[in-house]
């Protein structure tokens, strides 16, 4: 026999009871807007938002992504039972709230990172980006072309509509309410995901626009007009990428923004462009400056960001863009790219000037320091390894979470002082 109080599960300085002390304090507004008391309308049962978020944000810095294995943690683990203290979860609750509140979760984000900005924990004035591709769950034989997807989007409208008559006829009397709800749900999903499909298909062929006019009439341009757009039948959102690895994957690109001095994350969005070359740096620096309320004076970011209306942009707004050039094309001039030309404008030749000075070399080492550091964490402690959700939406919650818990993880005793 073990006599043995609830809260000796954990010891007095463990991690989860410095998670469950940081949420605490925190502003939950958000999570419970939704399961508020209203005047005329019944009430249901509901989980304590708190405990759900203390759950994923301590799942994430143990690197469990899956709502299946959380719950069975809250069965086996000690200081997963300690925090609920009691109180049951399922995995179907726990993966609806993960999902389902991005709004809220984004602004908890942002509620954390103000603090540490208060706490003058945070600098805004130096950032890094990076951005990291994450596989989903989609596998690369859900891409279809557009005649098929128009085939499947039509045999799926007559399957709902055949079901719908099936399900109600006096044949199929023995199925129970339930049954039949499940059958009609799993049709209507499927007939959703190739609706969206099929709406994915004309940014897809933007795209492949611009990318023929850039690549001119010769032979890498008629190999990209060559190809058929193809999109997933299971998550439609989802793009064939090159990986790390260097193969393709069903993937999207998680981007970061990181403090170089604390190297706290400051801005987090998902985006399903193969290429950092797509406009990405501008968008995250606003991010950042709204989050925290101050102005980013230097942006560090690596050359597949390079893009010369981002310099004279940044330049024009007196942001120090830190980005090394293009490798040039020919071999005799490689390694003569920071040289000032004639016809360059007072931007880039402030930034030649800043890349090749030696302080600006300096400065620009910090990128990899920071950034790769923060990706390396994520992808191997706090789940940043594969999506199981399907969408941007959902994938960009998942993201939040993770850097959430990064954020934590580092700075938990900070946010408490």
């Amino acid at each position: 026999m073990l006599i043995q109080c609830p809260d000796d599960l954990v010891g007095a300085d463990h991690r989860v009871r410095l998670v469950q002390a940081v949420v605490e304090k925190l502003d939950l507004a958000g999570f419970h807007e939704p399961i508020k008391a209203r005047k005329g309308s019944a009430g249901r049962d509901a989980t304590d938002p708190e405990l759900l978020v203390s759950l994923w944000l301590y799942a994430c810095i143990r690197g469990i992504g899956s709502a299946r294995e959380l719950a069975r943690r809250c069965e086996d683990s000690a200081a997963f039972r300690w925090l609920c203290g009691g109180v049951t979860v399922n995995h179907r609750l726990l993966s609806d709230f993960r999902t389902d509140h991005g709004a809220a979760l984004d602004e908890l984000f942002t509620q954390l990172i103000a603090s540490l900005v208060d706490k003058d924990v945070v600098k805004v004035s130096r950032v890094s980006q990076d951005g990291v591709r994450v596989r989903v769950s989609a596998g690369a034989a859900s891409f279809r072309r557009e005649e098929r997807l128009e085939n499947l989007l039509q045999q799926a409208r007559q399957h709902v509509e055949q079901l719908r008559q099936q399900v109600d006829s006096p044949e199929h009397a023995s199925l129970s309410a339930r049954q039949r709800a499940a059958r009609k749900r799993a049709a209507a999903e499927k007939l959703e995901r190739l609706e969206q499909a099929v709406a994915q298909l004309p940014e897809l062929k933007r795209r492949q626009a611009a990318a023929v006019r850039q690549a001119g009439q010769g032979e890498s341009g008629e190999k990209i007009r060559a190809r058929q757009p193809r999109v997933s039948t299971t998550d439609p959102e989802a793009r064939r990428m090159k990986m790390p690895n260097g193969g393709f994957n069903p993937a999207v690109n998680v981007q970061l923004a990181t403090d170089t001095e604390s190297r706290a994350i400051l801005g987090v969005a998902v985006t399903n462009e193969g290429s950092d070359n797509a406009g990405l740096s501008e968008p995250m620096r606003r991010q950042v400056e709204q989050r925290t309320g101050g102005k980013v004076r230097q942006q560090l970011i690596d050359g597949g960001y390079m893009r010369s209306q981002d310099i004279e942009q940044t330049h024009g707004e007196g942001v120090e863009l830190f980005v090394p050039p293009k490798p040039a094309r020919h071999a005799d001039k490689q390694g003569r790219e920071l040289e000032p030309k004639r016809g360059d404008t007072e931007a880039v030749l402030a930034w030649k000037l800043r890349m090749a000075s030696e302080e600006g070399k300096e400065i620009y080492k910090e990128r990899a320091a920071t950034s790769e550091t923060v990706n390396a964490d994520l992808r191997s402690y706090r789940g940043l390894s594969q999506f199981t959700v399907h969408g941007l939406n959902k994938t960009r919650c998942v993201a939040l979470w993770c850097a959430l818990a990064y954020n934590l993880m580092h700075f938990g005793h900070a946010l408490l002082a």
